[in-house]
């Protein structure tokens, strides 16, 4: 797991980065690179509502299927990026109006 350092790029994520390091073994074989993604992430957001955290982080979660590589080498990448509306109240909220669709013509 990674997060954004400016203009050097992404560097491991937190203060024990190899705390977020490490191997997921699936026993079914249905369970693919998503079934683990999905459990590195809830454990993230679990740990984001314990340290009271109210909104996400920014990150980059990259899984390898036999042996951890270079980031662009990931067989799949999962990126949290924050709400930007995550603090405002629903009132102060910019909607697009009804039947609108980004990048659609109206």
């Amino acid at each position: 797991m990674f997060e954004p350092h400016g203009s050097e790029g992404w560097r491991p994520y937190g203060s024990d980065p190899e705390r977020w390091r490490g191997t997921i073994t699936a026993h079914d074989s249905s369970e693919g690179p998503q079934y683990a993604l999905s459990l590195v992430v809830a454990d993230l957001m679990t740990e984001w509502k314990v340290r009271g955290l109210h909104r996400a982080k920014h990150v980059r979660v990259y899984l390898w299927r036999d042996e951890e590589g270079d980031q662009e080498d990931a067989d799949a990448i999962v990126e949290v990026r924050p709400s930007i509306h995550a603090e405002l109240p629903a009132s102060d909220r910019i909607r697009a109006p009804a039947g609108h669709r980004p990048g659609g013509e109206r």
